[in-house]
């Protein structure tokens, strides 16, 4: 039936703020990928259609590098600029009119439809005008956020943009089909008092009003219009949670001489992940043996350091979910339920270690220790106050991200040793990711002494390796 698709994607997204400094709201990523490249996946996959218009203005460059010709994913797309996108939605549909000489659907940049039954648009009597997608809601801010529409006999006989006090448990979404005309018909259509601009509903009420076919169809699924960074933070959180299930766990271990304890840790772990890795790095003792004999994965390497050996397990993973933790028993996997369900709203997990209920007496925690990673932890928001950061353990290990995650930071990661931990935090920090924090209980290690925290040479030695990393980073030192 179709076989042309417009997405306006102009818009500056000032509600997004202060993601849209950085990037077009369009770009936001849902559970690993933007917005904008899910919805040409519904164009190409519901509809068929192979030739896209994508109107782009804030910050072009980035969605026409990102989608390119759109060969990568068997479609065909022509771009067109919108010089100013304040002019809005409907005017910046103009531009595209000379690539939309047939019946095309509109799908906007910024909506996020999951589990979509868009492949049932398919218009039978030829006589329409248009056809307004609708998502049935009990919460009437959501209508108040995008527009309401008065249905009878099957057909759209009234729409209102952004009301305030809406009827009905009908969403108008972003969702369209139009024939050619609707160009004429936005020529035609004056600016609304509110805003100023000519507002597509306004066109369509308009066009309905006058006696033209306009019909409801009705989405199912999950549906989201991202206006603001809450939005976007619950679409990721309904995509995960959609497709959690089908995520696989690995756990990393790095390990150096812990044979009192690696046994202990493996067993602990075992049936919460779906992989336990222990990174040997080249032991003389038998740690390597008995984490093995536990039902662990082991590979034996031989790095420079701490750091060298977290990276080389995330690297190896096989899991969609990496998780790290140590090889002493300090941590136990009775916290794994609470950093997977934080990571359905995180890019990263942190634990921390903050809480003195949930450290054990005896544990290497003491007061001086935890005000130190106190103490960094605000050091690093401070220095990155603009991402609205919240750390309290700079030193805590124990944590859990995405392999997309780690992939987006990865080429950044350069440290060998314990600075590996803030690194890690302040990489996603740049790469503009969400990280947050959770409490976790922690333990006294079993067997020996930390190679980093046991005393205050130890103490001092490791601080400063992470406030060199940390300074270096934030001055420019280190490469991007």
């Amino acid at each position: 039936m179709f076989e042309l698709g417009l997405i306006p994607a102009a818009g500056e997204g000032v509600r997004a703020y202060p993601a849209t400094t950085w990037m077009p709201k369009v770009m936001l990523e849902i559970a690993g990928r933007p917005i904008i490249e899910r919805n040409v996946e519904i164009m190409r996959d519901a509809f068929g259609i192979k030739k896209i218009v994508i109107i782009t203005g804030h910050m072009a460059e980035m969605i026409e590098e990102y989608l390119g010709d759109g060969e990568e994913l068997g479609v065909k797309i022509t771009y067109v600029r919108c010089p100013n996108p304040k002019i809005g939605l409907a005017r910046g549909m103009l531009l595209a009119e000379p690539h939309l000489d047939r019946p095309f659907v509109t799908i906007l940049g910024d909506e996020v439809y999951l589990d979509s039954n868009h492949s049932q648009l398919q218009p039978q009597d030829q006589d329409w005008f248009a056809w307004c997608a609708v998502h049935r809601t009990s919460d009437p801010r959501r209508i108040q956020k995008n527009y309401c529409l008065t249905i009878t006999d099957g057909r759209i006989v009234d729409l209102e943009e952004k009301p305030d006090h809406p009827t009905g448990d009908m969403l108008g979404c972003g969702t369209y089909a139009f024939q050619p005309s609707i160009f004429e018909r936005i020529r035609a259509t004056a600016p609304s008092q509110r805003s100023g601009r000519v507002e597509l509903t306004d066109v369509i009420r308009a066009a309905a009003q006058d006696g033209l076919i306009v019909r409801p169809f009705e989405v199912s699924g999950d549906y989201l219009n991202v206006n603001c960074l809450e939005d976007h933070h619950t679409a990721n959180h309904l995509a995960r949670t959609r497709m959690f299930d089908g995520f696989t766990t690995s756990l990393v271990i790095p390990a150096y001489n812990e044979e009192e304890s690696i046994a202990h840790v493996v067993r602990d772990f075992l049936d919460h992940v779906d992989e336990v890795l222990v990174v040997d790095n080249s032991s003389s003792d038998r740690t390597a043996e008995l984490a093995r004999k536990a039902g662990a994965r082991v590979e034996t390497v031989s790095l420079s350091g701490y750091g060298d050996t977290i990276q080389w397990g995330l690297d190896n993973a096989r899991g969609d979910i990496l998780i790290i933790t140590e090889a002493d028993h300090s941590f136990r996997s009775k916290d794994i339920g609470k950093f997977l369900e934080f990571l359905k709203d995180a890019d990263m997990v942190m634990g921390t270690r903050t809480t003195r209920e949930m450290i054990e007496q005896g544990s290497n925690m003491g007061g001086l220790l935890r005000v130190g990673n106190i103490v960094v932890g605000k050091l690093i928001e401070v220095l990155w106050w603009g991402q609205e950061p919240r750390f309290t353990d700079v030193g805590c290990s124990y944590r859990a991200l995405w392999k997309s995650t780690w992939a987006k930071i990865r080429e950044q990661t350069k440290g060998t040793g314990p600075e590996f931990s803030p690194e890690m935090m302040i990489e996603a920090l740049r790469a503009r990711l969400r990280v947050i924090e959770i409490p976790v209980s922690y333990h006294a290690r079993v067997g020996g002494e930390s190679k980093h925290s046991s005393g205050f040479l130890h103490v001092s030695k490791t601080a400063l390796r992470m406030l060199r990393l940390i300074l270096a980073k934030r001055l420019g030192l280190q490469s991007h």
